[in-house]
């Protein structure tokens, strides 16, 4: 690995020596006045990661402000950044810096490093500059240049996201704009760039990605995958371009074999303004599914108990039920007016305690724990933005209130997927609320109260 200029390791610096975040929720401090600044690993393993979920892209890094409202009111968790290249359009990043990657890792937010340098010898609108220059497609030594631009452009890049904080083990993003298929020196030129690009780039610590239209550049590496295998070396993962307006990783350019599973994006809608909390910005929207997607983080509460249901009936003497009793018991105890066994037993006890909570709450206190009393203590806690992809604790407080409430009638896993989505849609609908698919402190508050 080259040596890096001393101006890139001082950039570096101020990430490597930002705290690690600590295990405090995404969203639950958006009261601070201090930015909280991810470690350079959390920024590795946030880039992207392990996710499923929505993300956008636009070329000039949003601004902080703007980065904020977008966190607590859109569906995205993922952002595209274009981070080097000499053939992008936005070469002057405003608002990007080391502090700034650090600190959309630190809100919740996958990142997306894109990197435009030269492009196919056919494609008609590059170069774009009178300093940048196009893959060359002479074909002496097997396009020995075009495979000497790949190693240099991957160096380049990979410099370029150290500067930036975003270090070995993430992904970095080829964007190869579309090109003319057909055209056989140019293919092959850009095939023999990618390769080389690929090799270079992973012996640089970073996860190969390759972005390009579904019908020439991710279809170049599709025919080169199945017709010519071993020949070249092939990105990790690829981000299709194909604006059919449908959120999924599907294209009907390459078959469903290839990069999956957990390789794949794809940019389902090209450029268009989306408005959230009143910041409007033009993107490109991306559905993500890439590692293992969205893993479930383990909850660790009430061992032994189980505490998801499809439903929450009301629980009275007279009619209760032994397992939803001892969820009741549990989140009793945590709550704070309830110390006895977890036995499922809707004794006296247990009513007393659920009478306490249900005057704490200022509910008319009562024998029988209704729909909106369920509803209310199972959202009980920190009114975190969370949405599709997400997975800590405050995502199966959601799913069982939202069952609770009638709103949804699935397993509660403490992954944020498209059930969820669709029951929190639902909900908010109902509601008469913002329907994003997003929960936000609004949604929250409704929940908590038992609506």
């Amino acid at each position: 690995m080259r040596r890096l200029p001393r101006t890139l390791l001082a950039a570096l610096a101020l990430v490597l020596a930002a705290p690690t975040v600590g295990s405090s929720p995404a969203g639950a401090d958006e009261g601070r006045t201090t930015p909280r600044l991810a470690s350079q690993r959390q920024v590795a393993l946030a880039t992207p990661g392990d996710f499923t979920g929505y993300g956008f892209d636009q070329c000039m890094a949003p601004s902080q402000s703007a980065m904020n409202t977008w966190w607590k009111k859109s569906p995205f968790t993922a952002v595209g950044i274009y981070i080097s290249g000499d053939s992008r359009a936005c070469r002057s990043q405003t608002n990007l810096s080391p502090t700034w990657v650090a600190s959309q890792v630190a809100r919740g937010w996958r990142l997306l490093p894109i990197a435009l340098g030269p492009q196919a010898s056919c494609q008609p609108r590059f170069p774009r500059y009178k300093d940048d220059f196009k893959i060359s497609n002479k074909p002496a030594g097997g396009y020995a240049t075009a495979a000497a631009q790949g190693t240099a452009e991957a160096d380049k890049n990979a410099a370029d996201a150290m500067a930036y904080g975003i270090g070995p083990g993430s992904t970095i993003w080829y964007d190869l704009e579309g090109f003319d298929l057909t055209n056989t020196a140019c293919r092959e030129s850009a095939l023999v760039f990618v390769s080389s690009w690929v090799t270079r780039i992973k012996a640089q610590g970073y996860v190969a990605g390759f972005y390009s239209s579904a019908s020439s550049g991710i279809k170049m590496l599709d025919d080169a995958r199945t017709q010519r295998p071993g020949q070249f070396a092939l990105p990790d993962r690829i981000w299709i371009a194909r604006w059919d307006g449908a959120a999924n990783t599907s294209t009907t350019y390459i078959p469903e074999d290839g990069w999956r599973p957990g390789g794949r994006i794809k940019q389902y809608l090209g450029g268009h303004n989306e408005t959230w909390g009143g910041v409007t910005i033009n993107i490109d929207s991306n559905f993500i599914d890439l590692g293992a997607g969205s893993v479930a983080v383990p909850e660790g509460r009430c061992p032994g108990t189980r505490l998801g249901y499809w439903k929450y009936p009301p629980l009275s003497p007279t009619s209760a039920q032994a397992t939803r009793v001892k969820v009741l018991q549990c989140l009793l105890t945590e709550q704070g007016t309830y110390s006895g066994a977890i036995n499922g037993s809707y004794d006296a006890a247990t009513i007393a305690a659920a009478r306490a909570w249900q005057a704490n709450r200022r509910f008319t206190p009562s024998d029988t724990f209704e729909r909106r009393h369920w509803t209310a203590l199972l959202s009980a806690g920190a009114r975190t933005t969370i949405k599709r992809g997400s997975v800590d604790e405050s995502v199966h407080r959601l799913q069982r209130a939202l069952n609770a409430a009638g709103a949804g009638r699935f397993r509660a896993t403490g992954v944020f997927d498209a059930k969820t989505e669709a029951a929190l849609r639902a909900y908010q609908s109902r509601q008469r609320i913002a329907v994003s698919g997003v929960a936000t402190r609004q949604t929250w508050n409704k929940l908590q109260r038992g609506l």
